[in-house]
């Protein structure tokens, strides 16, 4: 389990994403609860049709949902993830951006959470799950040599 304070880091780094117009529409549900954690990854997983974890064994999953109605909410939460996938690189953590948060919130348990938490009005954008990397981390992947392209 990675600590409160490196928790909190990476929470932090999201919640300094930009958002559109500046509407900060994102909310973390951060869960470190194993039987909670348990029961998300089952979700995910019937979602995905897959018997295995989707959240690869990580004890930290932090759902980022976005308030429906906000024309940019799925671009706000996307960059939070993206901070937050940066941020626990720099920590020395291990990070995935995992999908089907969407379906794994409109299933009837996953409206009764964001019910529990004020968040009816919520839609899941993906889940960022943490951990410490059990064989260190994989090395750097090649890029394409035409990733750019210049306008002079």
């Amino acid at each position: 389990q990675i600590t409160r304070a490196e928790l909190d880091a990476v929470l932090e780094a999201g919640k300094n994403a930009p958002t559109g117009m500046n509407r900060q529409s994102p909310v973390f549900i951060a869960v470190q609860d194993k039987t909670l954690r348990d029961r998300l990854s089952a979700l995910n997983a019937e979602a995905a049709g897959i018997t295995g974890d989707p959240f690869y064994g990580a004890p930290t999953v932090i759902c980022v949902v976005v308030k429906n109605g906000i024309h940019t909410n799925t671009e706000d939460g996307s960059l939070a993830i993206g901070n937050m996938l940066n941020a626990a690189f720099s920590l020395g953590l291990g990070s995935c951006w995992i999908h089907r948060c969407r379906e794994m919130l409109c299933t009837d348990y996953g409206k009764e959470l964001l019910e529990k938490l004020g968040l009816s009005d919520y839609t899941g954008v993906g889940c960022c799950i943490l951990g410490y990397p059990k064989d260190g981390f994989p090395p750097k992947k090649e890029r394409k040599q035409d990733y750019v392209r210049y306008l002079v």
